[in-house]
């Protein structure tokens, strides 16, 4: 048995390594919680792939790196508050274990996800329908559907009539109907289409991986095979226009409870299917006047002698949804009835002899167009036409080629512009030629409208446009005519050019698209014969190496983004007109040689670029009238400050020098900025205002010869910061004294548009701000302090201070963050009080010496319930001790308490240790 002397001997062996063995079991805690960072993005993204969810495996690994890193704040905390026993020191080894442990099994995982067995199809988008004609037609199909003697079923009708909007919603019915069917794949087939395409768009909605380069015959086998094994299926192919074989694209035969939907324009593609014919008719005579007035407003009706003409109008668009909606919303607002007799003369004659049913939609789409007045807004509508069918177009990216044409000319600032080109776009939605995409900044072009813009411009303007067609080379020769205007051969992954193609001859093609596709070099003459070009998008191409572009003067737009095999670039000395440059995610070795003479230069983007660490001396203030500027975590110097255009700027500076003298440079600064000072940042923060600031690394400390010549200037040593800096970080930075006694706000002395300050891993610090800088805080909302081993005070009291209390009212602050601030002793000096009337949210965790915490709490609603939401108080023992101004706090905040006591669990672990009460040494 093992003597006294030895368990004391092994006691003090353990207490003079504790320090040793804990700064070793926070740095392999570090390495584990990296590990569990780099899974972060992949986790979030399950969020936007219902078809996911996270492994079983994974989850537990996740909860057992919470709770790991929970214990070794106890042990930490234990360490700290001198609790040095034989067992800390165990219980310090085995936790380091049990994270090396955990540290390998994270590597170790192949997957992060597995297939959601509940997950049936997707969820997609929907609009109301229209009429009772349409829901007698749903029912129709549904009940064709649950009809296990029905496998085909067509619903056809001519376009714009509803047919997509019926089956969205069906497939949002059927997706709740999981005991019927295994999967509900739904498919865009539309006109611009092939086999190819069509395998690409199952296979990603049945999470299938097929290889470009095998033959259709093999990736056809593939999706049947998969298919065969989802078992029973409902696969809608929405807007065939042709006939579509089956077995050459891979899809089983539907039978045995699987179901086949076709929507079609045509008869004939039913009968081709087989199906069970279902006609969608227009909408009767009410209904569609019900629509029309709902679109153009009941009000019309209202002014004498009007209601007969509109009526007679809304007769005109045939009761067809898109039609009505589309004539409707031109004619918002018109109230003269000479107008609206014009309108239906128009109508009439446009629509009079036409025999085609789609011919006779486009008439009526025309009659929208034509209405734009407006040549500038016909225009805009046209180039929406250059991007593929079905499209969600990025309203940005539509901007930027508007810009390039000259049509937000004259404007002063970028806002300016963004505004012009809001106003365009709310224009052409506002009369329905434009449609709101599947996302927040997207629009999109209903097949027909974009169809209507295809035949414009067919003729005058020219446009060539075969942009998502599975192209696997140019087009023909011929169809590079002298008149072209525009090219968009974008979205075509096949797509590669040879090197031997000639310059096509386009003297007056003013752009050109070529974003993803898979062109990895181009012809040394391929701009050769293009010299009106003015917008050039290559972005997200594996470009290895771009071609003289000397001959491209009028060039305004070059957008190389996401070029990540782009490692030469010619000279761009001859690009005097070029005003937006984007070289951001490229493997160029260095800045293109001729930049500095791009003093037009509008917009530069060189975030990303692993090869370009600095921008060279000098280069930058020749780009006078530059308004946005973004390079990412790439030096910079102050020579910046000199760009007094600049409206949106993100970069890193090297050291407060540098930063000072952009400062000092500025007389009004950009109304958006990202700057990063000291080391290259680890993105711990996120940003959430548009002025962010963050200081990394940074010595913050008086230099020596300041510390012994009371002469010395201290304003030299001071930090200058912008006065409108919304959201501040200082991360990792060695601080003496009060932070913000370092600062210095220019040209204002007071940093009153502060809305959050974050401070993270700064050991020294030990005081953050004073009351006398936090009265000026006013629209201040969030403070987060974390791992600060020295910081004593949040708020400081000022020197000649009297004993009377000291009150600053916050109005806006609503949420506080202290995490392990082990000296942490106030929040505010003892007399100090903060009124926060929209407090919602605090956290203490791991703040052993806080005493007091002195906030009032907001007011109570009449409802008599609190209004806070979350209190995070760790540990336990801190929540009961912890005194609040407010008497009846506790009281109040007890329901709202969030606390993860891993006190209990820890004791309980704990005991394992140890088999009898002789083995623990006090």
């Amino acid at each position: 048995m093992e003597t006294l002397a030895n368990k004391i001997s092994t006691h003090l062996e353990n207490h003079i390594n504790l320090d040793q063995n804990l700064v070793r079991l926070k740095r392999k805690l570090e390495e584990l919680n990296g590990v569990k960072e780099d899974m972060g993005s992949s986790i979030k993204s399950l969020e936007i792939q219902p078809r996911k969810k996270l492994m079983t495996e994974v989850a537990v690994w996740l909860r057992n790196v919470e709770r790991i890193n929970g214990e070794v704040q106890n042990l930490e905390e234990q360490v700290r508050g001198k609790n040095l026993l034989s067992r800390i020191g165990n219980k310090i080894l085995e936790t380091t274990k049990q994270v090396e442990d955990l540290f390998q099994k994270g590597k170790s995982f192949d997957g992060l996800d597995i297939d959601d067995p509940q997950w049936i199809g997707q969820a997609l988008s929907t609009t109301k329908l229209i009429g009772q004609v349409a829901e007698e037609l749903m029912n129709k199909v549904w009940a064709h559907l649950m009809d296990n003697g029905v496998s085909r079923i067509g619903v056809w009708g001519m376009g714009g009539v509803g047919k997509t909007t019926i089956m969205k919603l069906i497939n949002n019915q059927l997706l709740k109907e999981n005991a019927k069917f295994n999967i509900v794949i739904w498919i865009t087939v539309s006109k611009e289409t092939s086999i190819k395409i069509l395998q690409n768009r199952i296979a990603r909605a049945i999470d299938v991986s097929l290889s470009e380069d095998d033959d259709e015959t093999k990736r056809a086998g593939i999706i049947y095979e998969m298919m065969t094994q989802k078992g029973r299926y409902v696969l809608i192919l929405d807007d065939v226009w042709d006939k579509i074989s089956l077995e050459e694209i891979g899809v089983p035969e539907p039978c045995d409870g699987s179901k086949l939907v076709v929507t079609t324009r045509s008869l004939d593609v039913c009968r081709y299917f087989g199906c069970r014919e279902i006609r969608m008719p227009t909408l009767r005579k009410q209904d569609a006047l019900n629509l029309f007035l709902e679109k153009v407003g009941h009000d019309v009706l209202s002014y004498e002698g009007l209601s007969p003409i509109v009526e007679s109008v809304s007769e005109q668009c045939g009761g067809l949804p898109l039609a009505i909606v589309t004539v409707a919303s031109s004619m918002k607002g018109v109230s003269d009835i000479h107008e609206w007799r014009n309108a239906f003369n128009e109508l009439n004659k446009q629509v009079k002899g036409v025999n085609g049913l789609d011919e006779k939609v486009f008439q009526q789409l025309m009659f929208s167009y034509n209405r734009l007045e407006d040549v500038t807004l016909k225009h805009c509508f046209l180039c929406c036409a250059l991007y593929p069918e079905d499209y969600d177009i990025s309203i940005y990216k539509l901007f930027e080629l508007w810009t390039s044409e000259g049509f937000m000319e004259g404007m002063d600032s970028s806002q300016a512009e963004l505004d012009r080109a809001h106003t365009i776009l709310n224009k052409l939605k506002n009369n329905c030629l434009l449609e709101k995409g599947a996302f927040h900044s997207g629009v999109k072009l209903h097949d027909l409208v974009r169809n209507m813009a295809l035949r414009i411009t067919s003729e005058n303007p020219r446009f060539l446009v075969r942009a998502g067609m599975d192209l696997k080379e140019l087009p023909d020769a011929e169809q590079w005519s002298e008149d072209l205007e525009k090219v968009s051969l974008m979205n075509n992954w096949g797509l590669q050019i040879s090197p031997q193609i000639s310059s096509p001859n386009c003297p007056i093609l003013t752009t050109l698209l070529l974003s993803e596709c898979f062109i990895k070099s181009l012809p040394d003459c391929f701009f050769q014969q293009m010299p009106a070009l003015k917008f050039l998008d290559l972005s997200m191409t594996p470009l290895e190496s771009l071609p003289s572009v000397s001959g491209l003067k009028n060039l305004t737009v070059l957008l190389l983004f996401d070029c990540r095999s782009l490692e030469k670039v010619p000279s761009f000395s001859k690009l005097k007109a070029l005003r937006d440059l984007d070289l951001s995610i490229t493997n160029i070795k260095s800045l293109p040689y001729g930049m500095n003479r791009l003093v037009n230069l509008r917009t530069l983007k060189l975030a990303n670029i692993k090869n370009v660490t600095k921008i060279p001396n000098g280069i930058l203030p020749n780009f006078s009238s530059l308004r946005h500027l973004d390079v990412g975590r790439t030096l910079v110097q102050g020579q910046v400050g000199a760009l007094r255009k600049l409206e949106y700027f993100s970069g890193r500076f090297y050291d407060v020098e540098e930063l000072n003298k952009y400062v000092e440079a500025l007389d009004e600064g950009p109304r958006r900025y990202n700057i990063l000072v000291g080391r290259e940042s680890s993105e711990w923060k996120l940003k959430f205002y548009p002025k962010y600031i963050e200081l990394n690394g940074l010595a913050i400390i008086k230099p020596r010869k300041m510390r012994r010549d009371h002469d010395v200037n201290a304003a030299d040593h001071m930090i200058k910061l912008p006065c409108d800096v919304d959201q501040l970080s200082v991360v990792d930075c060695k601080v003496s004294g009060t932070l913000f006694s370092w600062f210095i706000s220019m040209p204002h002395p007071s940093f009153s548009s502060l809305c959050q300050i974050d401070i993270y891993n700064c050991p020294k610090m030990k005081k953050l701000l004073s009351f006398d800088v936090l009265k000026d805080l006013q629209k201040l909302q969030q403070i987060d302090v974390s791992y600060c081993d020295a910081m004593e005070e949040i708020i400081a009291s000022d020197a000649g201070e009297g004993t009377s209390t000291i009150q600053v009212v916050l109005p806006e602050f609503y949420c506080l963050k202290l995490k392990n601030l082990p000296e942490l002793k106030s929040i505010c000096s003892a007399d100090g009080v903060m009124v926060c009337d929209c407090l919602v949210e605090v956290q203490i965790n791991q703040c052993p010496k806080l005493k007091r915490v002195p906030f009032t709490l907001p007011q109570l609603p009449d409802n008599g319930e609190p209004s806070l939401p979350m209190i995070h108080i760790y540990p336990k023992e801190l929540w009961e001790t912890l005194e609040w101004d407010q008497p009846n706090a506790k009281s109040l905040l007890q329901p709202f308490l969030y606390d993860h006591d891993y006190d209990t669990d820890y004791d309980s672990e704990f005991n394992l240790f140890f088999e009898t009460e002789d083995d623990r040494i006090s």
